[in-house]
């Protein structure tokens, strides 16, 4: 077993497909109760491989995901120490035997729109280009000092009056493309929709 105070951080990999593309789905903070609909707006998307950023409560969570697509996942700061579950998780994305990109995906990275100073020692140290992160339960996509940032917001229950979303990160013809989706209609979800 794990001492309560020690973190650790583990490798994985995924690889594009065939056409050079790669769909992953983004999800965070479900708190053991993901909406009632993100489980068919996740099969709808279609991903190659879904990604938790951590707060996953009830580990059965995990489960009822991977029967959508393969499943990466970090522990939040509800989640228990588990020796299948890491502190953070460095992704390599893979052409044949080449790294397109690298990700860094843990739970809690930014304070509002600013990278953590820990969040971006870690990023540095293993080479990331995008830190996919939770726990604030807010969507966001941004840059801070030359490093992106995307948080899925939050699939599990309405914190005040945070919309209930997941992400999408999608490598088409070489280039990445975020965005998110409303767990209520399946649309895409911008921050004007909020308030339209």
């Amino acid at each position: 077993m794990l001492s309560p105070a020690r973190e650790f951080t583990r490798e994985t990999m995924v690889q594009l497909r065939d056409d050079g593309g790669l769909r992953l789905a983004v999800v965070a903070d479900t708190h053991s109760a993901p909406h009632p609909d993100a489980h068919r707006w996740l099969r709808d998307v279609r991903p190659d491989a879904i990604l938790h950023a951590g707060d996953i409560g009830d580990v059965a969570v995990l489960d009822g995901l991977a029967k959508v697509a393969p499943v990466i996942a970090v522990r939040g700061n509800i989640d228990a120490r588990r020796q299948d579950l890491a502190d953070r998780i460095t992704v390599d994305v893979r052409s044949r035997e080449q790294t397109v990109f690298r990700l860094l995906l843990l739970h809690i990275g930014v304070n509002g729109p600013r990278i953590r100073a820990d969040a971006r020692r870690h990023a540095e140290a293993c080479g990331a280009q995008l830190l996919v992160c939770g726990h604030s339960h807010v969507p966001f996509i941004g840059k801070d000092r030359g490093l992106t940032v995307f948080n899925p917001g939050s699939v599990g229950p309405r914190r005040f009056r945070l919309p209930i979303v997941f992400g999408v990160l999608e490598i088409i013809a070489g280039s990445l493309h975020m965005r998110h989706v409303d767990c209520e209609t399946g649309e895409v979800w911008t921050p004007d929709t909020a308030n339209a």
